[in-house]
């Protein structure tokens, strides 16, 4: 094995590192590394041993100019990259690779390219946040079976993570600016390149930033989400409603979709794991929104390590509100001349399917950056054990907020030489809106019913 797979926390994982039965929090001593060597989120501090990896140091909410509509300005703006890997030197790269991006390389070997940049990392969020992932270290324990938390607080439940199921808590709960609003399209290319786009109207609550948040009595519910489709004209008006909750096999997940044309709401169950996800020409799966969302249930979840790979980060020339759709979107992939990719720390975990168990995807093999726990990178098995689908986030710090997220993610579909670019915002009106007041009135069916107008 490459040394660079086992590169673990010093002094904080032990052989029961591999073992996906530990539910136990850790101790004060371990928690204490959190904000020493180790990042108050859990990732290491220091750079690694060449320095082509940086000390962690925080972006400043200063660190580029915003314009009045929101749009993040390019901190990085002059770099160039350090070296540009093709199809005619990947192999000198693969080991820090993983087998979806190789994938792609062979399957477009005349024009998939990656650039790699000078490495910063600057993810940060509110002490709050930060204070709140302390209180979990030593608190949040998982429940039923792994598939749920139990004495939670705000984000990331498990900064020092033991198993594979803790490494995907951190990824569904982590901290997204709390309550968010944003205008976006999803997009899914012929094979020409050419694609006409679905608008998408979302709102993200989670449970501690509603207005009317009883923190005596917090219920099972992780967050809100509501989710309108705007245009093209023959799909405008259906709305999805998801309560998520956090113990999603003792109380599921609760949907709705409000139908614009029967002018109606009707529950959703359907609105999750391996179902078709909204608009997506069945290139994407419920649960390949936000790279993975939902219960982790039907899978065993196997930690194996961490390991240095290039992976999408600082995108922000992707996000630039100077670009068209059709400068980003191109035939079989992204303008991958405009992506940026850095060396990182990751968190390898692979999600297996539970014998007896129903997913198109039979295996899943994830990759989180160390600094955020997002999902960076997942490459998707089918049944017959072929790799089908990678998905790549091209993330970004809105640093004026204090927030790591997506310009925007990609699900290829290597078998059928499409994808789905879900996320962009550059011809949009304006950016994110973070910290919108909401109310778990404005999330109730009869809300749904009363917002759906075609």
């Amino acid at each position: 094995m490459n040394a660079t797979k086992v590169l673990l926390q010093i002094g904080i994982l032990s052989l029961a590192l591999f073992a996906a039965d530990v539910l136990a929090e850790v101790s004060a001593a371990e928690a204490k590394h959190l904000g020493a060597n180790l990042t108050p989120m859990g990732a290491e501090r220091a750079g690694n041993a060449d320095g082509s990896i940086p000390p962690w140091t925080p972006m400043a909410k200063t660190a580029a100019p915003v314009d009045d509509r929101g749009f993040l300005g390019n901190p990085y703006a002059n770099e160039k990259p350090l070296f540009v890997i093709t199809a005619q030197n990947v192999e000198q790269y693969k080991a820090r690779l993983t087998p979806g991006q190789m994938a792609l390389f062979k399957r477009y070997p005349d024009s998939y390219r990656m650039p790699v940049y000078t490495s910063h990392r600057g993810a940060t969020v509110p002490e709050e946040v930060f204070a709140a992932i302390r209180r979990n270290a030593t608190q949040t324990t998982l429940v039923s079976d792994g598939n749920g938390l139990q004495d939670f607080s705000s984000a990331v439940p498990f900064p020092l993570p033991h198993n594979g199921l803790e490494v995907i808590w951190n990824h569904i709960t982590r901290y997204r600016g709390g309550s968010i609003k944003r205008s976006i399209i999803q997009a899914m290319p012929q094979q020409n390149g050419s694609f006409s786009p679905v608008s998408l109207q979302e709102q993200l609550v989670f449970r501690d930033r509603m207005k009317d948040f009883d923190p005596a009595n917090p219920g099972n519910v992780l967050f809100y989400f509501k989710q309108e489709v705007t245009a093209p004209a023959r799909l405008a008006g259906s709305v999805l409603l998801v309560h998520e909750t956090l113990d999603q096999v003792a109380e599921p997940r609760e949907a709705w979709l409000y139908n614009a044309g029967q002018r109606r709401v009707r529950r959703a169950p359907q609105a999750a794991y391996d179902a078709p996800g909204t608009a997506a020409d069945g290139l994407r799966t419920s649960d390949n929104l936000d790279m993975f969302n939902g219960a982790p249930d039907r899978y065993d979840w196997q930690l194996v390590g961490k390991q240095e790979l290039y992976i999408p980060e600082n995108s922000y020339a992707l996000d630039s509100p100077s670009l068209k759709y059709a400068d980003i979107l191109q035939a079989g992939h992204i303008n991958q001349d405009l992506a940026r990719y850095e060396l990182r720390r990751v968190w390898h975990v692979v999600a297996t399917l539970k014998p007896g168990q129903r997913h198109v995807y039979a295996k899943r093999d994830f990759y989180f950056d160390e600094d955020t726990w997002q999902a960076a990178i997942i490459d998707h098995y089918d049944g017959r054990g072929q790799l089908w689908r990678v998905a790549e986030a091209h993330a970004e710090n809105y640093y004026n907020n204090q927030v790591p997220w997506y310009a925007f993610e990609v699900l290829y579909d290597l078998q059928a030489g499409r994808y789905v670019a879900l996320g962009l915002k550059n011809e949009e009106a304006r950016g994110y809106q973070f910290g919108v007041p909401a109310s778990t009135s404005e999330f109730t069916p009869a809300a749904l019913r009363q917002e759906g107008v075609r």
